[in-house]
Formats: structure tokens, C-alpha cells, sequence
């Protein structure tokens, strides 16, 4: 059993997908603020990604102690380094989508395992994402139909849904772009013991 420093529904569909035994459990990180202490330091977006994922299990790893915690984040840069957030309302997110249209950009997705406070298993996965040119029309119609959901994605799209037709290609995992590179974690829980071998 391990514990999922998280609530996001994609992570957790995922690992019941991968028949992984968990419990959930909030965090109870003030993200924004984590974000901008570790932005201060200069973290670039994979840095940033590993230090949330870590800040995470860790917290949640001292109020169980013996557990294995699994903490999560992900982040979206740029070309140029430059991050995206997730959208404030939907005026932002179709401003970031615009932003996005015909552009290249790089999900970081990262995960950390701890033990009793430490962190003991790390791994951040880059996933490269190609926006197709993005007509108005096409984003009005977009944010109509799914934003409920999209609201708390960063990039404002979920690749498991309507999101999935902004791209012309992606060059990666689909479990890292839905915010968990779930392959290299399931090898770490079957040397651990957690799943069979």
C-alpha cells in the first residue's frame, strides 16, 4: 500500500487502472506559495516540478510514518523557460491557450516517493507538445464544452478528453502528460516489493 499526497482524479484513476493498492490524502500544500519561494531560488520548470512533488510526500510522509507517500507535480515551460500556470478564470485560459496555439512546449512531470520523512525515489519525465494553430472560434468552443474540468489543468486541457485535438503531436508518455510518469513508478514499487515482480 502506498499513500497518494494527492487528490487530483487523473493520478488516482491512473493507479487504479494499474491495479496499485493506495489511500489518498490532501497534502495540504499552500501551492501558490511554494511556487513562488522556489521560483525566488531560480528553479527552472523540471526543478521546480521535483521540488513540489518532494514538498508533498513530504509533508504528508510525517503524519504517516512507515508509509511509502507519493508526491506529484507537474509543470508547463516554454521554448524560451518561460512557465505557464494554471488559468485564474476563463478570460486567462484562453489567453494561455492562444498563448499556446502553434507553439511547442514541454510538460515536466514529476514524482517522489518518501519514508518516514526522506525521500528515497525521484524521477521527473519531459513530455514535448506540439499545439496545432488554434483558431478563436475553436478555443470559445473548447472552454464551452469542458471547462469544468480544464479550469484545474495546467495548459488548460486534459489529453483525455476534448483537449486532446489542440495537439498535431506529442513526443512522450501520456500517463507523464495526465501528470504521473506511472511506468518508471511501477518498476520502483515492484523492486520495493509493493507490486509482484
Amino acid at each position: 500500500m502506498i499513500v497518494l499526497a494527492s487528490q487530483s482524479a487523473s493520478r488516482r484513476a491512473m493507479l487504479t487502472a494499474a491495479q496499485v493498492p493506495f489511500e489518498a490524502m490532501s497534502p495540504g500544500v499552500d501551492e501558490d506559495a511554494a511556487k513562488d519561494a522556489l521560483r525566488a531560488d531560480g528553479l527552472d520548470a523540471r526543478a521546480l516540478a521535483d521540488a513540489l512533488a518532494e514538498l508533498k510526500a513530504l509533508k504528508v510522509s510525517r503524519r504517516v510514518p512507515g508509509a511509502l507517500v507519493l508526491g506529484c507535480d507537474q509543470t508547463l515551460s516554454l521554448d524560451d523557460g518561460s512557465m505557464i500556470d494554471k488559468a485564474v478564470d476563463r478570460e486567462d485560459a484562453a489567453r494561455i491557450l492562444r498563448l499556446l496555439s502553434g507553439r511547442v512546449h514541454h510538460l515536466h512531470s514529476a514524482a517522489v516517493i518518501s519514508l518516514n520523512g526522506e525521500a528515497i525515489w525521484r524521477h521527473v519525465e519531459r513530455v514535448r507538445m506540439h499545439v496545432r494553430p488554434l483558431s478563436e472560434a475553436f478555443i470559445a468552443a473548447y472552454l464551452d464544452s469542458d471547462w469544468d474540468a480544464l479550469r484545474w489543468c495546467v495548459g488548460c486541457y486534459r489529453i483525455e478528453g476534448p483537449g486532446a485535438q489542440l495537439f498535431s503531436k506529442v513526443e512522450g508518455s501520456q500517463f507523464a502528460i495526465q501528470g504521473l510518469p506511472l511506468l518508471p513508478l511501477l518498476d520502483f514499487l515492484r523492486v520495493r516489493g509493493v507490486l509482484a515482480a
